[in-house]
């Protein structure tokens, strides 16, 4: 007996010494050709299904490892995987380089260039915002998408409507319908949304923003004049994710998000969901909300099958109930009563499906069908008129994708059609309809190692405007010191329609609608160049910078003029809008700091105007600056913004002003709290001069060129039942 006790002692204590034979280490990733660190790779060790991603520095770190031999797989968007073994514990530092392998087709690369490349072999510039980040903005703003477009260098977030918030997107100075918005490569929402369109795209369901700036016409048809942002969706992975998001500001706005996925061999499922309410807030006391009250829901489920590792069919639905009532507070709260009269309320409901089939033909070639039918029907109600419409949209596309050794090519063909039809008992009838084919050719190919070429041409028809060639042109030249430059250009267009922003800012009341006999398509040229510069300072400090030099003419812009009868109607300008500018992005790194500095000069000029004046409320100057310090528990994050003198309509110049925002966030195994300063100096357009005129109960409202809301403060909780991703 005495021998079997000691026999189970043995074996307890050998057990316990295995288990306390672990380390703890940290595993470096860095690339082959520059030896810079790479952020964001994945480090997994098979055996034990454990994994990390590397942080700032390229580092991934690991707790209690076993002791011995382990077998390790390095991956990092657009590298070549590798699998490696080590051995626990190790007397040299734990350094792994990853080559590029822009050519596989099986690397995850940027959606908007439809390349299977790397974004640092694509001439195309592209700006990428990823997951890390857009989470940052989600915080600061979980209604919408405007906050991680508003603080992008070179892009203004205008608001039309006071009463409504209707906000459109501008690049680089440009009105937002030379703007195309690209949800997963599809044409998202615009023409009857208009100023809608940016409030109704919550954030939380998104995986990374890919920005194109300057004509994009080529690979994405009309509209794509100033650029395109394409937001790109979570999709499912094998762990099970779910992320519920609560928000709630001092301006009693109470927002809930919530995000799940979850695949296995054959199925995968996604479904978001989110509820925002907001009570008329008024900071300045004079009568008028400054934000509406607002009731929205959206939901967008997804389903994917996987019938073989080559191939991925999915199908999605986006749906949106939207309510706002702007205005009087009085007559929101209690009524209409004497001279409390004036609301301008809009009702929107959308209803939208995409549905995608991609297969991998072989090793070097690819076949993606899309399509999506989206439906959009808009209620708007002000004192003695109403607007009242339905806008149906269908977008078709095929590609065909094969890579080599030193050439992609992209060829493809689609179909979009539009049709707005506005409710029969309005005086003035300004449906309309439009379809457009369209066919192109894209190729991206290595004259050597340092130069790359890429050359692209659209067709296009449209049954009303004709036909339209597009073709663009672009270089790349690179080196193995961090240096890179791209120049490139391209044509683009746009179909005329009512919904600009002239039109909503008078709400369409006595708008008369495209008249297609005498108003032509408007037309673009345009040339982006850019120097981009990276190094390590030293072990610690990295740094990086970016110029960008810029210039887009429009021809035939679509202008908005009074008729003697009262009435208003559209006519190509006799001159081009001409748009150059600069755009300067530099950023620092420290350990678990960053540091990011950019400015802004935009330059755009109507040259159909005597002395070729500035655009009306575009800032000539901007600059920004953000500072980040973030670790396993925390996230700090101190941004500064300027904007610049502007001009309204009638020539009189606005003050140039400074805002300021502080978000703290404490990360939990479970999930994370922060809160959030928006605006905490409480900079705001009626410190300056009147948000609304006189008289009360027909007022007038000036142009709107600073933010009306004011400080936003707003505390929240995500719970993340799964745990955080960088809890081990």
């Amino acid at each position: 007996m005495n021998k079997y006790i000691l026999s189970i002692k043995l074996i307890l204590i050998l057990c316990l010494s295995l288990q306390a034979q672990t380390s703890d280490i940290q595993i470096k990733v860095i690339t082959e050709a520059e030896n810079e660190p790479l952020m964001g790779a994945t480090v997994y060790f098979e055996a034990l299904e454990k994994g990390a991603v590397t942080n700032f520095d390229g580092i991934a770190e690991f707790t209690e490892i076993p002791d011995g031999e382990h077998q390790i797989v390095i991956s990092f968007l657009g590298f070549e995987t590798l699998e490696t073994t080590i051995q626990i514990p190790s007397n040299i530092e734990l350094v792994f380089k990853l080559k590029e392998g822009g050519n596989e087709l099986d690397a995850v690369v940027l959606q908007s260039t439809r390349s299977t490349r790397t974004v640092r072999k694509i001439p195309t510039r592209i700006e990428f915002i990823g997951a890390e980040e857009l989470g940052e903005k989600a915080i600061m703003n979980p209604t919408n998408i405007s906050m991680v477009l508003r603080e992008s260098t070179g892009i203004q977030m205008q608001q039309t409507s006071l009463s409504s918030g209707s906000t459109n997107i501008r690049i680089q100075g440009l009105d937002g319908r030379y703007t195309q918005l690209l949800r997963d490569g599809f044409p998202l929402y615009g023409g009857f949304s208009s100023g809608l369109s940016i409030l109704q795209i919550p954030p939380l369901d998104l995986q990374q923003f890919e920005i194109i700036k300057g004509s994009s016409s080529t690979l994405y048809g009309g509209g794509a004049i100033a650029g395109l942002v394409n937001m790109v969706s979570k999709t499912p992975d094998f762990e099970p994710a779910l992320d519920i998001m609560l928000t709630q500001t001092q301006a009693l706005g109470s927002t809930a998000n919530v995000f799940y996925s979850k695949r296995n061999e054959k199925f995968g499922v996604s479904l978001y969901g989110s509820g925002h309410y907001q009570k008329a807030y008024d900071p300045e006391d004079d009568g008028f909300s400054n934000l509406p009250k607002t009731t929205s829901i959206s939901f967008n489920p997804k389903l994917f099958y996987y019938p073989s590792d080559k191939t991925t069919l999915w199908f999605g639905l986006n749906g949106t109930y939207d309510d706002r009532i702007g205005g009087d507070i009085t007559k929101i709260e209690s009524g209409a009563d004497g001279i409390h009269q004036y609301t301008e309320e809009n009702n929107s409901k959308r209803l939208s499906s995409q549905l995608v089939y991609q297969t991998q033909l072989d090793s070097i070639s690819s076949l993606e069908f899309k399509n999506s039918i989206s439906f959009f029907d808009r209620n708007l109600t002000v004192p003695d008129f109403n607007f009242d419409g339905k806008q149906t949209n269908t977008f078709t596309e095929i590609t065909y994708n094969t890579a080599s050794e030193k050439t992609d090519w992209i060829v493809g063909a689609n179909l979009y059609t539009s049709n707005f039809d506005e409710n029969d008992n309005a005086p003035l009838q300004r449906d309309q309809k439009d379809v457009t084919f369209g066919a192109f050719a894209n190729n991206i190919y290595d004259l050597s190692d340092n130069w790359i070429l890429e050359t692209g041409l659209r067709a296009d028809y449209n049954t009303d405007f004709g036909f339209f060639p597009l073709p663009r042109i672009s270089l790349l030249y690179k080196n193995n010191s961090g240096f890179s430059s791209r120049i490139g250009g391209g044509l683009g267009y746009k179909i005329p329609d009512i919904f600009t922003e002239e039109a909503e800012y008078i709400n369409f009341e006595n708008v008369l609608a495209i008249d297609k006999s005498t108003v032509d398509a408007e037309r673009s040229y345009g040339v982006n160049f850019d120097l981009n510069y990276q190094t390590r300072l030293s072990d610690e400090i990295g740094f990086s910078i970016n110029q960008l030099f810029y210039v887009t003419a429009i021809n035939d812009g679509l202008l908005l003029n009074s008729t003697d009868n009262g009435l208003f109607q559209f006519e190509n300008a006799p001159d081009e809008i001409f748009s150059k500018g600069a755009e300067t992005n530099i950023k620092f790194t420290y350990k678990d700091f960053r540091w990011f500095l950019n400015y802004a000069l935009i330059d755009t000029k109507l040259n159909y105007l005597p002395g070729n004046p500035q655009k009306p409320l575009t800032a000539k100057h901007n600059a920004g600056s953000v500072l980040m310090y973030e670790s396993e528990k925390w996230r700090i994050g101190y941004e500064t913004y300027y904007t610049g003198k502007q001009f309204l309509s009638n020539g009189t110049e606005t003050t140039d002003f400074v805002t300021m925002g502080l978000l703290v966030m404490r990360n939990f195994k479970l999930g994370s709290v922060f809160v959030n300063f928006e605006n905490f100096t409480d900079r705001r357009q009626s410190r300056f001069s009147p948000l609304v005129l006189p008289p009360h109960e027909n007022p007038v409202f000036p142009e709107i060129y600073a933010p009306t809301d004011g400080f936003i403060f707003s505390v929240g909780l995500i719970i993340k039942p799964f745990g955080n991703e960088d809890d081990d």
